[in-house]
């Protein structure tokens, strides 16, 4: 086996919605983060794993950036492609209400798949890293007035409380991800 075989990149901390797809797609495969799209597609480069798991396109956003445009320029095969729901969750640290939450941090992709939802409740959303970095942040503050949008396995993760499931505008939100070799197929 190679260096990097059994070994699957994706960009986000554990709990982000690639790292879900790493273990939900490739469970006989180690999820390894990396902080930036650029650190996992250079990981792949440079055999520490033997493939890469990364977004490029949301069906109610279009095209994630900078993923989508740094998959093209990387020279790397498609191995393959799948299309999966993606369900928001607004979580905050236990204790934490609809009342008491002032903001909502994340990924600035998701955030743009909730806006109308978070203005419906009064949050102002603030942009971070990552959807499970900013659920991390949240957590790590205790702060009551903070939530985070993330995937629900990150409230377990960071033992974050949810307090609204599915706030997504749209029910059929789903993102488009790519599993990425540094091999011809």
């Amino acid at each position: 086996m190679a260096a990097g075989g059994g070994r699957c990149a994706y960009q986000g901390a554990p709990g982000a919605f690639s790292h879900e797809a790493c273990t939900d797609l490739r469970p006989w495969d180690e999820a390894v983060a990396y902080e930036t799209f650029e650190a996992a597609l250079a990981a792949l480069k440079a055999g520490e794993v033997g493939c890469a798991l990364i977004p490029v396109e949301n069906s109610s956003i279009g095209r994630v950036e900078p993923a989508a445009t740094l998959v093209e320029a990387a020279n790397l095969t498609v191995v393959s492609e799948v299309w999966r729901p993606i369900r928001l969750a607004l979580m905050a640290p236990a204790g934490a209400s609809l009342r008491t939450v002032r903001t909502a941090e994340s990924h600035p992709v998701a955030l743009r798949q909730c806006p109308a939802t978070l203005a419906a409740l009064g949050i102002t959303p603030v942009e971070a890293f990552d959807t499970a970095g900013a659920a991390r942040s949240v957590a790590e503050s205790g702060d009551l007035s903070r939530a985070a949008v993330a995937p629900a396995r990150a409230a377990e993760v960071y033992e974050l409380s949810i307090l609204r499931n599915d706030i997504q505008d749209s029910e059929d939100n789903r993102t488009r991800f790519v599993l990425l070799s540094a091999n011809p197929a």
